[in-house]
């Protein structure tokens, strides 16, 4: 095993640990903001959640992951390729069950999946993901857009408060210096990157993530050689249409937020994405972001944070079952797919 490897190794570890422990992190501060005299509230909002509720979520999140497995069959098919749909779903859970383990470790995994079972170049799907989260950072900008058409007071407040914990100074005014910090740090990675594949065209290295990026490009270039884009964008819609049901049916479950609406479900899923970003699957960042913005709602944030946990809980649980699902299922249906083409 050379060092190089090893490097890598140690570097993806070290940032699955620091990512993990900021969401662990994170569950502690959150429950460290409730109060003592309101640990009876949090505890009775859990004790008291309408459990059965998470049955229909089950059924609208899992019909999401159906609907972005036959969204990305049709990212493949300007590039040749028309795969199964199973393995395109088993490719897909499997990969969010991955996920929960090693952050992004799934969008790899995913790959090598197609690539083996339906003989797919893996440097080609790798552009389709790519082209498939500009898609969803468009859809969850739409979504943040029509959190503030319809909640501007509370998701305009609660934006403005994290943008000035972001890049204020602890004086309480806008920091140039991170800014240019990060701005910087842009431009010379650019520059590096740039030099090396010019100064270095020669080594395997180099051609080999050159094969990667032109595969990427490919990608991309798949969603404006779309032959069905009406296709395309109704399953956009409708996995970003489930996602806010999900959320609102969530809302649901527990006492103290049962009367919200899709409103606040919209405002609540926004924000709560961007905790799924943040932390291994979301594990601390999802429940504290959704408390935060219901607590913008005038919901206590010990209920919101219940409430959030319980969500975060039941998408935490379907991957789990579905992914195991599908991990087991995919050697069996590819050899018995196998015997009944020869």
């Amino acid at each position: 095993m050379n060092v190089a490897y090893m490097n890598k190794r140690l570097v993806s570890v070290l940032q699955y640990l620091f990512f993990l422990g900021l969401g662990v992190f994170l569950v502690w501060w959150s429950l460290h903001q409730i109060p003592d005299e309101k640990w009876g509230e949090f505890k009775h909002s859990l004790e008291t959640a309408n459990f059965w509720l998470m049955l229909p979520v089950f059924f609208i999140l899992t019909l999401s992951h159906i609907l972005r497995s036959l969204r990305w069959r049709i990212l493949m098919l300007p590039m040749g390729y028309t795969p199964s749909f199973l393995n395109t779903f088993f490719a897909v859970m499997i990969g969010y069950l991955a996920n929960l383990a090693v952050p992004r470790l799934g969008e790899v995994l995913k790959c090598t999946i197609l690539a083996k079972y339906e003989k797919v170049p893996a440097e080609k799907l790798v552009g389709t993901i790519v082209a498939e989260r500009a898609v969803d950072v468009i859809s969850l900008g739409i979504v943040f857009l029509l959190a503030l058409i319809s909640q501007f007071d509370v998701v305009g407040e609660f934006g403005m408060q994290l943008f000035r914990q972001l890049f204020e100074n602890k004086s309480g005014h806008f920091s140039y210096v991170k800014t240019g910090v990060v701005l910087g740090s842009i431009l010379l990675i650019i520059f590096v990157i740039k030099h090396w594949f010019n100064q270095f065209a020669h080594l395997k290295i180099v051609i080999l993530a050159k094969k990667i990026l032109w595969g990427i490009w490919e990608g991309l270039s798949s969603i404006r050689n779309l032959k069905r884009k009406g296709l395309f964008l109704f399953y956009t819609v409708g996995i970003w249409a489930l996602y806010i049901i999900g959320t609102w049916v969530g809302l649901l479950a527990t006492q103290g937020t049962s009367h919200l609406g899709l409103a606040q479900a919209v405002s609540g899923l926004a924000f709560a994405s961007i905790g799924m970003i943040v932390t291994p699957g979301g594990i601390g960042a999802y429940a504290y972001f959704l408390a935060k913005v219901l607590e913008k709602n005038d919901i206590p944030f010990e209920i919101g944070f219940a409430n959030g946990t319980l969500q975060w809980f039941a998408q935490f649980i379907i991957v789990v079952l579905v992914g195991s699902i599908c991990m087991g299922l995919l050697p069996f249906y590819n050899k018995r797919k196998h015997h009944e083409s020869n």
